[in-house]
């Protein structure tokens, strides 16, 4: 396992079991937990009260430039630079009103913009102002979560305009990113992850309709991810994969 990783969308959900099994699976992980409101994370307080040197938990919204800028000069004073990074914050539905379109008259300008903010721009933002403390020389990872449904060939049903057009688009900036990492880290890998059905309040709503065998737990999710994680090598760099190791194409 990596000596520093950071979690960005950690309160819940995949992002959690990320932050659980890292402190489970190595016994000298540091982890950064980071989340929109440290103060509504319970079980992440938690977590830093019992593993308080290796638990940090910070507050990151991917959307507030000034939540960005805090982290960075955080991470930067620790003088610890960072060997995994885990995007994890994703939005397909919200109590506001932010769902998945049917159909092209359900189509809404707000809601795009929200599905690309957060899916699409987030990660880009958070690499920004993460990637400069990123250690330079040797094996170092920006995962991010993508999703089947934004791979532009496997889409047979159509709908859910915003989604996956934003995860689509997070795909070829993973991509783009990578290229232009490997001029500057050599040895860095930034790929997508899909991780699959998993039983969290994002999918809840459509849960119902997946094989209970293809829903995974968050936690056996992280576990999955993390092995395809721990056997990536920089000839992989910006490509996605699966929870099962196999490649997405996107």
């Amino acid at each position: 396992m990596p000596d520093v990783v950071l979690v960005q969308g950690a309160s819940r959900g995949l992002g959690l079991a990320f932050v659980k099994r890292l402190i489970e699976q190595s016994a000298s992980s540091k982890v950064i937990a980071t989340c929109r409101d440290p103060n509504s994370a319970a079980v992440l307080r938690e977590l830093v009260e019992s593993h308080p040197e290796r638990v940090t938990l910070l507050r990151l919204d991917v959307t507030d430039i000034d939540s960005l800028e805090a982290v960075a000069d955080t991470v930067s004073a620790s003088g610890i630079p960072i060997d995994l990074l885990i995007n994890c914050a994703g939005a397909l539905h919200s109590p506001e009103g932010l769902r998945p379109e049917k159909r092209l008259q359900d189509v809404c300008l707000n809601n795009l913009e929200q599905y690309f903010r957060i899916n699409t721009f987030g990660p880009l933002m958070v690499a920004k102002y993460l990637v400069p403390l990123m250690t330079r020389r040797g094996r170092t990872i920006i995962a991010n979560l993508s999703a089947r449904v934004g791979s532009i060939s496997d889409n047979r049903l159509g709908g859910w305009y915003g989604y996956r057009a934003s995860k689509s688009a997070q795909n070829m900036m993973t991509k783009t990113l990578s290229i232009e990492l490997k001029r500057t880290h050599p040895e860095m890998i930034c790929v997508g992850l899909h991780p699959g059905t998993v039983a969290t309040e994002l999918s809840a709503p459509f849960s119902s309709r997946v094989d209970p065998e293809q829903l995974f737990s968050p936690e056996d999710a992280a576990t999955k991810l993390l092995a395809v994680i721990e056997k990536l090598v920089p000839e992989d760099t910006g490509k996605v994969f699966a929870y099962d190791g196999s490649e997405v194409p996107w």
